[in-house]
């Protein structure tokens, strides 16, 4: 610790999250089933949220605390690009709309938990359901230690320096994960939305002011970017296309990751799922107004050692400690929440579809539920100790790549809800080629997700994640029509 605590600040936020751990194991009694030994209650709350608690839960888990800190961050930096969360968050939800209730159904009547449970009762293939699982755990992994990013930057603005606060927090998390399941997130998002929304509006309603309003705030940021020569407030050159497909590419893999899937499985039918498509956009105005304190930090001349510090810094030097400490509790939970359903969809995968897959196939409900609780521990304690001894950078990169990692998943997943004609051998070497041809070309890029084609014309950059995605259908389509005919089963 270090001489810079605000000691009001401090008490606020030690109080907050104190509210929320206890929330977190008082989550374990609220809606109380028969038993908690059965993954079904642990991993997906019983499969009973209705419509208000599936909109916290998913927003809570999908508009994180690295969301928070990174998108201001990314706008801080680049200007009007980093805005492509915004168009993002909302192509998503017709694709919510239309896919994830039938997803949901197949899932309920089946008995489902996992994506890759799905793709194994579609084309009872273990190779393929192994791909999907093992795609869905290592995607998860860095979206987690980024949390502790988020967490990271609000506890350095407080003051609190050093992995022993870090570890504490994750230690509480751990232990009332463990202890209720996505219960505890599905009750603790309700207190973190609340606290996220006030803090959003009070920021883009009282900042300006300070700074001499809001063209102030946009005269001074476009000074900043025409000074270091990078960045914008509009879109120039060849970003459109990047900008799209980038946006374009995000939607369709945000559905895909387990976390947010978890979230889908979860709710009590179908109708819940469209009603939540529906009104999940709200929290997209709020990232926008949120993505506005990217350009404030320029009009408020800070000074940062790092980007991603530019929301607590804003709040640190222009609001009272009170608020301060409310603001950065808001950050800090908003971190626990998503970590911790991340880390439940993390090990119901490994669960389901490694466990009971090869290791124990007669494992009972009971042990069932007891491996993923301790798989979920592990989860939580291999994302903090990649924070801890690597560099941030790496787990950024992984991100990056787990984006379009997961995004290989589509097909698999979303098909063969509409069609029986894909086969587990095309898909396989689908995902195959896009994993490994996308994972090269960001490689190639020097760790950046897009890539610039030239067709004759002018060149333009292109999400390297679709492309994956467009090599990874069409070899599936390819080995499909080359494998033989089905053989059509006796009567």
């Amino acid at each position: 610790m270090t001489t810079d605590i605000n000691g009001t600040a401090l008490a606020v936020f030690i109080f907050l999250f104190a509210l929320v751990t206890v929330m977190g194991f008082v989550a374990s009694r609220w809606r109380k089933p028969e038993t908690l030994a059965h993954i079904d209650e642990w991993g997906l709350g019983g499969r009973n949220f209705g419509t208000w608690i599936t909109w916290f839960l998913v927003g809570g888990d999908f508009y994180t605390a690295y969301t928070v800190i990174a998108v201001p961050a990314l706008v801080y930096t680049v200007g009007a690009y980093g805005f492509f969360a915004l168009p993002y968050t909302i192509v998503v939800y017709p694709f919510v709309f239309m896919v994830m209730p039938i997803l949901w159904k197949r899932a309920k009547d089946f008995g489902y938990v996992t994506a890759a449970d799905v793709v194994h009762g579609q084309y009872g293939s273990r190779g393929l359901e192994l791909a999907v699982a093992a795609t869905g755990v290592i995607a998860t992994m860095p979206y987690i230690a980024l949390q502790l990013v988020g967490m990271t930057a609000v506890l350095k603005a407080l003051g609190l320096h050093g992995e022993l606060p870090l570890a504490i927090a994750f230690i509480v998390l751990a232990l009332y994960t463990y202890s209720a399941g996505l219960r505890a997130p599905a009750l603790i998002a309700f207190v973190k939305d609340i606290m996220i929304y006030i803090v959003v509006i009070a920021a883009v309603a009282l900042i300006p002011s300070k700074l001499g309003g809001y063209a102030n705030v946009f005269a001074s940021a476009d000074a900043a970017f025409q000074a270091k020569g990078a960045g914008n407030l509009l879109l120039g050159g060849n970003q459109y296309v990047a900008y799209a497909t980038l946006a374009l590419g995000s939607a369709l893999a945000a559905f895909m990751y387990p976390h947010t899937l978890t979230g889908i499985f979860a709710s009590n039918s179908g109708k819940t799922i469209r009603k939540n498509a529906i009104m999940l956009p709200a929290y997209t105005l709020l990232l926008g107004l949120l993505a506005l304190l990217g350009y404030m930090g320029h009009a408020a001349n800070l000074k940062l050692d790092s980007a991603n510090d530019v929301v607590p810094t804003l709040f640190k030097t222009l609001f009272s400690g009170w608020f301060s400490g409310f603001a950065f509790a808001a950050i800090a939970i908003g971190a626990l929440v998503p970590a911790a359903v991340m880390s439940i969809g993390a090990a119901n995968l490994f669960t389901r579809n490694f466990w009971k897959a090869y290791v124990d196939p007669k494992v009972s409900d009971a042990g069932e539920a007891k491996v993923a609780k301790v798989t979920s521990l592990v989860v939580k304690v291999g994302a903090l100790l990649v924070i801890i001894f690597l560099p941030t950078q790496f787990a950024l990169d992984l991100q990056l790549l787990g984006g379009i990692w997961i995004l290989q998943t589509l097909p698999a997943l979303v098909f063969g809800l509409y069609t029986n004609w894909f086969r587990a051998p095309g898909l396989l070497a689908g995902w195959f080629v896009g994993f490994c041809g996308g994972t090269y070309l960001v490689w190639d890029a020097g760790w950046k997700p897009l890539h610039l084609i030239s067709l004759g014309g002018e060149p333009f950059t292109v999400y390297t994640g679709l492309l994956a995605l467009a090599a990874n259908i069409a070899v599936a389509v390819v080995v499909n029509a080359l494998l033989p005919a089905k053989v059509p089963a006796r009567a």
